[in-house]
């Protein structure tokens, strides 16, 4: 369980660090090279790659899903 949650959240870090770098060559290349849309790519596959991890491990039983989310104990 705490391998999956350390998983997931290097992947948020290197979704946070893909959006930053998009950001910062979208500033200094002022559009005429493609490494924003390839940044841009790379937060939208690690996001994906996130659900997916979450949705096996919360199927598979390694994480416990909250099953009524306006409850918590």
């Amino acid at each position: 369980m705490l391998l999956v949650k350390l998983i997931v959240l290097l992947l948020l870090g290197f979704t946070v660090v893909s959006l930053f770098s998009a950001m910062f060559f979208m500033v200094k290349d002022k559009g005429q090279t493609r490494r924003t849309v390839n940044a841009l790519s790379l937060r939208i596959g690690l996001s994906i790659v996130i659900i997916v991890v979450i949705m096996i491990a919360g199927a598979t039983g390694v994480i416990e899903l909250n099953p009524n989310p306006s409850y918590s104990n």
